[in-house]
């Protein structure tokens, strides 16, 4: 085994947490895998791999050997890519990672069209609320709401959400809109999150102005959320995303805009730069005027 494919077995173990399931991934048998792992650490001189009947983990120097070890492997494919003509036409697996309703409801419909668009590139959508070290977890593009702090991502800005309370119509006919955020205290309340008898909800452009809301019914699930102020049974609040087709249809109405925080960004970011591969710099530029039409991401 040369020592390009023990990176890349390396590579495959380490996020499989399985030498069987990394061999797999990479087409070969455990033992060829389990060999490769050991003759790289044995010419490096150190473990990177802590061993149990039931896991692989990573020891210290594995996690940071991983992250300079996925760097080369990329650079290698880019240059690869570079000299066959692939730099140019969108070939090869895409990952993406965004948070989960707005992958359902935005990411998804136009991933589909690009696939069909280049039959050439595959994809693989991680959707999760949390943001992700796309280095370490080998991710090409990430959607990302709300500020960026300072990093090496590049990053192309397609909207921006608002934090909004809402509730269906037929609850305004029979409780009446609230007015300023002080009257949420006169309404039924469903959190979004694990909450207390007692929730902050922070109004104006600055964030400035505190509310404290007496939720009724506190939900881990922006979707259940969701339902349960569509049946016209109290109010939410979430962001416009999460709501986008039942505002767009009326099925959600929103309330105290006003008083609403300035609104976050969007952006999809990535690693590489202006030499990115096709796969990358298509995928974005097929994405952002499409999101950038959608109103409610306006």
């Amino acid at each position: 085994m040369d020592r390009l494919q023990s990176l890349e077995v390396f590579i495959a173990v380490a996020e499989a947490e399985s030498f069987a399931e990394g061999a797999r991934r990479m087409g070969l048998s455990a033992p060829s895998a389990t060999r490769g792992v050991n003759a790289l650490e044995d010419r490096l001189g150190a473990r990177l791999f802590t061993r149990t009947t039931r896991r692989v983990r990573l020891t210290d120097v594995g996690r940071t050997y991983l992250e300079d070890a996925r760097a080369i492997v990329a650079q290698l494919q880019a240059a690869d890519e570079a000299a066959s003509g692939a730099a140019a036409n969108p070939v090869g697996e895409l990952r993406i990672t965004c948070p989960n309703e707005f992958g359902r409801i935005y990411i998804t419909p136009i991933l589909a069209e690009f696939l069909d668009t280049y039959p050439d590139v595959t994809a693989d959508v991680v959707m999760v609320d949390r943001v992700v070290n796309m280095v370490e977890e080998g991710f090409d593009i990430a959607l990302r709401i709300g500020p960026l702090p300072s990093s090496g991502l590049i990053a192309v800005r397609v909207g921006s959400v608002r934090l909004m309370v809402c509730g269906a119509p037929a609850y305004f006919e029979r409780h009446g809109r609230p007015e300023t955020p002080a009257d949420l205290a006169n309404h039924r309340i469903i959190a979004t999150a694990p909450a207390s008898r007692s929730t902050e909800w922070r109004f104006g452009a600055d964030r400035s102005q505190t509310v404290r809301v007496q939720p009724r019914l506190a939900l881990s699930s922006i979707a259940a959320a969701r339902e349960v102020a569509e049946s016209g049974w109290g109010l939410t609040r979430v962001l416009s995303y999460q709501i986008g087709p039942e505002l767009e249809d009326g099925r959600l109405q929103g309330v105290l805009e006003e008083f609403e925080p300035d609104p976050l960004p969007i952006h999809l970011v990535h690693v590489e730069n202006r030499r990115a591969p096709a796969k990358i710099r298509s995928f974005i530029d097929f994405a952002k005027p499409r999101l950038r039409s959608i109103p409610v991401l306006g």
